[in-house]
């Protein structure tokens, strides 16, 4: 028994250790992208419309990964029953009819689909171009994601591993190789290439351990499926519309500040996927063992908040101080001067998203956990139809900046909700908890940070502020780092 429990402990070790070197590769490449098209390409009406429909991508891709949390307990419980290819064929049929049928919605619909996300014709011409390529290559990463989790499920990691960072280096050659001479649409082209690799790669491995056929029929229960791939993602997809809205919102400031939102909300979701959607995939499955009651779901919610939003708060302290010059660094002259400014201050502005992001990304896998996955559907449609008068408000009132505090609040008020449906207690302690993290961490970074940034300004303050912000941490010590990193070890 011994003997098992540490093989199956060094298995997980470097499936662990290789899926965090492939999604490194990952988000580099597309960090490098980023830059790529900043630097060849500037701010413009065009890369607005290319962002918006973008963003259409990142919309679909962020919100249905959280398919995984429904499907790959399924799946395991598949395997142990001999079913995995049954379970497999049932969600890849469930998957592959709407897959189809919005792929074709946005070929045939892409000016219609163009216009409404933009504000200028040249935007809009270049959506018209990108959507047909984008939009199957989202689903192709959704076909991907099922396909891995079936291989996770059967105890294979390497595969969609490899696949992963496979399809994103494709994506960046293609790009950086087709870019001068066909344009921005050439970056569709990579992200339609990273989705065919990313998918082609784990289903050839399925096939080839006969994951794909066999294991009885699987009793009609595709609709049964579909519907609780809907209501799993129903939320995290509404939460990723939510910034669609305020992009073509934020389109009608003017050219190139739908360009700006689209980079600092790059920015600031790149934060939270490092910290807590980290600290939410490593837990998840040790607290579905463990069974959450309120208060203990509350505490989970409240640790990891510690551990992440201490991360997050350094950053942001650093972009309020040089965002302009790390800006213009990475992304180029174009974002330099007070476009840079502009995109450091929104950076800083979406630091409650970050703290709502945050609570999200702990809180939502907790439904699964407890059972409470019940509502979810609703919820997301009441979210999309109020968040458009509250940024349209927010917008009109403080430009960029009320379109970054209008995300954060209608996030806010999903979470109290979510909270609340796990248990009314639960909403209670972790708002109180989450209010005393924010208080620490807010002070300790405005100490050091905003101190040194009245004193000395410029990188001599994001410097002096990075140190002085770990030393006020580990001098000071508050209870609730303390007890975040016992709760961590302990988990």
């Amino acid at each position: 028994m011994r003997k098992g429990t540490a093989s199956t402990r060094r298995s997980v070790l470097s499936s662990g250790l290789l899926t965090g070197l492939s999604l490194s590769i990952v988000n580099g490449a597309a960090a490098v992208a980023g830059a790529l098209l900043a630097r060849k390409f500037g701010r413009d009406a065009e890369t607005d419309g290319f962002l918006a429909a973008y963003g259409i991508y990142l919309v679909l891709v962020l919100g249905a990964q959280t398919f995984r949390v429904v499907v790959v307990p399924d799946l395991t419980r598949a395997v142990e029953n001999g079913r995995l290819a049954t379970e497999t064929r049932a969600y890849a049929v469930a998957l592959l009819v709407p897959s189809i049928v919005l792929s074709a919605a946005a070929i045939l619909a892409r000016g219609p689909i163009a216009d409404m996300l933009t504000a200028e014709p040249d935007a809009a011409a270049i959506a018209r171009r990108a959507l047909p390529w984008l939009v199957p290559a989202a689903f192709a990463q959704l076909l991907a994601a099922l396909a891995a989790s079936s291989l996770a499920a059967a105890g294979s990691y390497a595969t969609a591993a490899v696949a992963y960072a496979t399809g994103a280096a494709a994506n960046l050659v293609l790009f950086v190789v087709l870019a001068d001479a066909h344009g921005l649409v050439s970056l569709a082209w990579g992200v339609a290439a990273n989705g065919a690799i990313t998918l082609a790669l784990p289903l050839a491995a399925l096939w080839r351990r006969g994951l794909l056929h066999g294991g009885g029929a699987a009793e009609a229960a595709v609709l049964r499926r579909l519907r609780r791939l809907v209501e799993g993602a129903a939320v995290p997809l509404a939460l990723q519309l939510l910034y669609l809205v305020c992009l073509r919102f934020a389109a009608d400031l003017g050219t190139g500040s739908a360009t700006i939102f689209s980079y600092g909300y790059l920015l600031a979701a790149t934060l939270v996927a490092g910290t807590a959607a980290s600290l939410s995939l490593v837990a998840s499955a040790s607290l579905t063992r463990r069974g959450l009651d309120a208060s203990q779901a509350a505490a989970y919610v409240v640790h990891a908040a510690w551990l992440s939003l201490a991360v997050i708060a350094a950053a942001a302290g650093v972009f309020a101080l040089v965002g302009e010059r790390l800006v213009a660094a990475v992304l180029g002259p174009e974002y330099s001067g007070e476009v840079g400014s502009d995109l450091g201050r929104l950076v800083v502005a979406l630091a409650p998203w970050m703290l709502a992001a945050t609570a999200f990304s702990l809180t939502f896998p907790l439904l699964f956990v407890t059972g409470r996955d019940r509502l979810l559907v609703p919820l997301a449609l009441v979210a999309l139809v109020v968040h458009v008068p509250v940024v349209w408000v927010l917008r009109d009132a403080f430009g960029l900046t009320g379109t970054a505090i209008a995300l954060a609040a209608t996030t806010l008020a999903v979470i109290a909700v979510l909270q609340a449906l796990i248990a009314p207690r639960m909403l209670v302690l972790a708002a109180v908890g989450l209010a005393e993290t924010v208080a620490w961490i807010g002070g300790f970074a405005l100490l050091a940070f905003g101190g040194l940034g009245l004193l000395v300004g410029g990188i001599p303050a994001a410097l002096g502020g990075i140190a002085a912000y770990v030393l006020l941490l580990a001098v000071l010590r508050p209870r609730g780092m303390r007890e975040a990193w016992a709760y961590a070890r302990a988990l």
